[in-house]
């Protein structure tokens, strides 16, 4: 996939959606049931998106599944999400391959255990070679990571002699990103009603869309997906330039 964003107006699928996985939590407590309840109902909803991105022929998924900061929950809650993450990992897998699903995961691995991160690994073999949909799960994830870690490289780079740093520009940055490979998002989605992206892809969501809904992530159903890719569709992208020149039609010049 090209990195280079879509532009203009009325595009209506995006080629890369990112989600903001929120309120599973809150739709447990709301039913008076413990927490991990509502991220089991959670990992049901992940399902729902990765088959709507198929059926619409999204190519590219990067759920928030575990942020950086989610390492200071309860013990005891981390430690039922990473039961829960490994019962995934090795349930889901095989039907993900078969549907053309490749599997990356972005972040601070070392965090895990050698059995999830084996685990991850594993996931991430057996699926290489799909390209029906990349599915990116961002797991001790944080988009200030992301870009120190980049940040890290280049600097590396330029010890080893490999770099000077006249050449380090957005352009070399972004490629030792997460995600480098594949386009920016073009849509972003947040469920369970808070504005902010919370540390997701800071770097990568600089002209992204933003798309905002109350619905708790268990809630998730096809009708709130096609509301968001409704609204996008309407949408004027100008990435920087004027609404007139974005639909100015394009004029092939000759070389």
């Amino acid at each position: 996939m090209s990195p280079e964003p879509a532009n203009g107006p009325g595009t209506g699928i995006p080629r890369h959606l990112a989600v903001i996985m929120d309120g599973n939590g809150r739709w447990a407590e709301r039913r008076r049931r413990p927490r991990m309840i509502g991220h089991r109902a959670g990992a049901r909803a992940v399902n729902v998106c990765i088959d709507f991105c198929l059926e619409r022929g999204i190519q590219a998924l990067t759920l928030f599944a575990f942020s950086s900061e989610n390492w200071g929950r309860p013990e005891d809650e981390v430690g039922a999400l990473m039961k829960l993450f490994m019962n995934a990992l090795e349930r889901e897998v095989e039907e993900l391959d078969r549907r053309g699903v490749r599997v990356r995961f972005i972040g601070e691995r070392t965090r895990f255990s050698e059995a999830i991160r084996q685990r991850m690994d594993e996931a991430e073999a057996v699926t290489a070679g799909n390209d029906r949909l990349h599915l990116s799960i961002a797991a001790s994830y944080g988009g200030r990571w992301d870009i120190a870690q980049a940040a890290r490289a280049l600097a590396e780079d330029v010890a080893a002699g490999r770099l000077s740093p006249d050449a380090i520009d957005e352009h070399a940055l972004h490629a030792r990103t997460c995600l480098a490979e594949l386009p920016p998002p073009d849509l972003f989605i947040r469920t369970g009603g808070d504005l902010r992206i919370s540390n997701f892809l800071l770097w990568q969501l600089a002209y992204t869309e933003l798309w905002f809904t109350e619905a708790l992530w268990p809630e998730l159903d096809t009708a709130t997906l096609q509301s968001a890719l409704d609204d996008y569709a309407r949408r004027q992208r100008r990435f920087g330039l004027t609404g007139a020149q974005v639909a100015a039609p394009r004029t092939e010049t000759s070389a």
